[in-house]
């Protein structure tokens, strides 16, 4: 096979496989759930920031860094320019899952490539191997579903094989080889943090040939690791509270919910094993393995040479089994589980199997006549057939239960999806995976739409708000959804208060409707969160006793307010006072607590530091300062703040404890002790301030 009939066939496999998608796509679109939704909203967001999409613009990297709180950024951008160029249609948006899959088919044939030798048998193998990852169910649905495990897929093996490309002790390591595995590892990490748990096992063991290899190489790694810090580090050093805290919820407090197996169970190591015939296929696993059970005996016997003689690389099998296993090893950690987040994997465990089929292969050339040489080829594409009907078949059974209904009429009669509409929130009390607040939000703010949706009515306190300000809700007449028995007060209150009044209804196919409330003419709203903002940031003055009243209030507001209206006169409002008085107090926590809640950790110092010069005996605009500036990624001048403000104040536990933890993290590591002794004490006293808020409130 020449070289040229190998790329092009390798790009049919790729065309075919697209084209099976689109088929899919245009005739079982249906409506994104929960988390396609949030992915969709993510992208479509990261396309207006870059200014490829109507009812956005670019305002800078900091903006654009907020759009990313919890997840890195990369699918996003990627999946954001796509939905510039293809259209901002479910559908539309899901051809960046063609470049996706695009890059996984190409990664994986490049990673067989260096798996086998001489050329015709390499290229063989790697058109077995794109052809495998094409036909396999789990990939197939994961094509035909907006998340993001197909980037995540495509990415950690194009990473991996790079890295092993360069690990290769058989062929001359080169600077090239080293950056170009930085910047693969760098983006697979910039799709999904969870690559981590195979690229952790993977830098120990490079960490471990460069050490024992000479200085050029481990030069090399340095490099490597520069490039991987200097992509990581924009995105993660302005999102990395929010990312702790995401990854804890989705991680920790997700597998307690969903009652996933225990990490030392036998049911959590078996957790994944067991998954795998359904997530491969029975014919591509039993030819595959059978394949390399043929293969181990051929060797025992004497009838395949050894993999020294260079018809299949030692060291590059080595580093695929290695990374297959370590990958499981560390994904199985994970409290956390679900049939897709094993996916990072499936190609390799498909490069292992398609080497089992090329087995077969080479062993039917070798029973037949050279006549006859074309018999081989037609085992091999009925073999593929039938690895294809299982996954056709179990896709068909999963895209008949897409869901439908009547979201995009309902936007429309919210006013979403108008190009110059004003910024809108609609409350969402239903949640069901056809109409929740992240699709809301997503087909509200179609074709530069301002609409967005927010999901209240999971407390009580959620009640009165919503009657106080809201402008439009949306209720379900049947079945909730996924909600909390509160949302059912929530509902009530709606519909009796005499505030709202129904708009339309909307037939649901599976029975029941949707509603849709706008509050009377006659009943107008309470006065904008705006004009209460300035008297819960004064509530800081008190220290943490006064945190919690702002942050539920505020927590409730922007489910209220999705696009943060309040934010712009409350800014303009305290500007204002500092214009006839610089030493307004109330201006400037105003001005420091909008900062906090928009991630601006400089600006929020610069207004605690105000604050500090006008209340010269209050610790606390010292410990906010401190502490903002510790999320700015400042522990040398936190440490230096905390400890003036101290010796000001006379012993402080607070203050010292900030001052022992932050001198820790600049390096002064001989202060551990004294950070052990006083953190603990510090935290006291804030819960004790705590629970002096809890017991006057009660």
């Amino acid at each position: 096979m020449t070289a040229g009939l190998f790329r092009a066939l390798l790009l049919l496999v790729w065309v075919l496989s697209t084209a099976v998608d689109r088929l899919w796509w245009s005739h079982h679109g249906g409506l994104p759930a929960w988390d396609q939704a949030d992915y969709l909203n993510s992208a479509l967001d990261h396309g207006r920031a870059l200014g490829l999409i109507p009812g956005g613009g670019w305002l800078g990297w900091q903006a654009l860094l907020d759009l990313s709180p919890k997840i890195p950024p990369l699918a996003s951008l990627v999946n954001g320019v796509v939905i510039a160029v293809s259209g901002d249609a479910p559908a539309q948006a899901a051809w960046s899952l063609s470049l996706w899959n695009g890059l996984l088919v190409f990664a994986t044939a490049g990673w067989a490539l260096s798996l086998r030798s001489p050329q015709r048998l390499a290229r063989e193998f790697a058109l077995l191997a794109a052809a495998a990852v094409s036909l396999t169910p789990m990939l197939l649905e994961l094509r035909t579903d907006y998340l993001l495990e197909l980037p995540l897929t495509a990415c950690v093996p194009l990473a991996l094989w790079r890295l092993g490309c360069w690990l290769d002790p058989t062929r001359p390591s080169s600077w090239w080889k080293a950056f170009v595995a930085a910047l693969a590892v760098s983006a697979a990490l910039l799709v999904k943090q969870s690559a981590l748990l195979v690229f952790i096992p993977a830098c120990v063991w490079a960490l471990v040939v460069a050490l024992r290899s000479g200085l050029r190489r481990q030069a090399q790694l340095a490099l490597g690791l520069v490039v991987v810090t200097l992509g990581l580090l924009p995105w993660l050093r302005h999102n990395w509270i929010t990312t702790l805290g995401g990854t804890n919820r989705a991680v920790i407090e997700s597998a307690a919910r969903e009652g996933d197996p225990g990490v030392l169970t036998l049911a959590g190591w078996f957790w994944y094993p067991r998954l795998i015939p359904d997530q491969i296929g029975w014919v591509l696993l039993v030819i595959g393995g059978s394949g390399l059970v043929l293969l181990l005996q051929q060797r025992r016997s004497g009838l395949v040479a050894p993999p020294r003689d260079g018809s299949d690389r030692a060291q590059a099998w080595s580093w695929l089994l290695g990374m297959l296993l370590l990958g499981w090893l560390f994904t199985n950690l994970s409290p956390n589980k679900d049939s897709r987040y094993i996916a990072p994997l499936l190609p390799l465990v498909l490069l292992l199997l398609s080497r089992g089929w090329l087995q077969w292969g080479l062993w039917l050339r070798r029973r037949w006549p050279v006549q006859a040489r074309w018999l081989p080829g037609l085992a091999l594409a009925a073999g593929g057939l039938a690895a294809a009907t299982p996954a056709w078949m179990q896709q068909s059974a999963r895209l008949q239960n897409r869901h439908q209904g009547p979201l995009a009429a309902i936007v429309r009669r919210a006013g979403g999806g108008v190009p110059g509409a004003e910024p809108s929130t609609l409350i969402v009390v239903p949640s069901t995976p056809d109409l929740n607040q992240h699709n809301v939000s997503y087909y509200g703010r179609r074709n530069g739409g301002q609409l967005v949706g927010r999901q209240l009515g999971g407390s009580r306190a959620h009640v009165q708000p919503v009657l106080d300000y809201a402008e439009l809700v949306l209720l379900a007449e049947g079945d909730q959804g996924s909600v909390r028995k509160a949302a059912r007060r929530l509902d009530r209150a709606v519909r009796d208060s005499g505030v709202f009044t129904r708009v339309d209804t909307f037939p649901r196919p599976d029975g029941g409707s949707y509603s849709l409330w706008r509050r009377r003419a006659d009943v107008p709203a309470s006065p904008g969160f705006d004009q209460r903002f300035p008297a819960l940031a004064s509530a800081l003055e008190r220290g943490p006793s006064g945190l919690d009243p702002i942050f539920s209030s505020v927590a409730i507001e922007h489910m209220l307010d999705g696009h943060f209206l309040y934010r712009g006169p409350a800014r303009k409002a305290a500007l204002a006072r500092l214009n006839i008085d610089s030493g307004d107090r109330q201006a400037r926590w105003t001005l420091a607590l909008l900062a906090v809640l928009a991630n601006r950790p400089i600006e929020a110092s610069k207004q605690f530091a105000a604050l500090e010069q006008v209340l010269p005996d209050n610790p606390w605009p010292s410990a906010f300062r401190a502490v903002v500036l510790l999320a700015g990624w400042d522990p040398a001048q936190a440490a230096a703040v905390a400890a003036a403000a101290n010796t000001r104040l006379g012993d402080q536990p607070v203050l010292m404890g900030l001052d022992a933890s932050a001198s820790v993290l600049s390096g002064a590591i001989w202060r551990i002790p004294e950070a052990i002794d006083l953190v603990p004490k510090a935290i006291r006293v804030i819960e004790q301030s705590l629970g002096t808020q809890e017991n006057a409130s009660s």
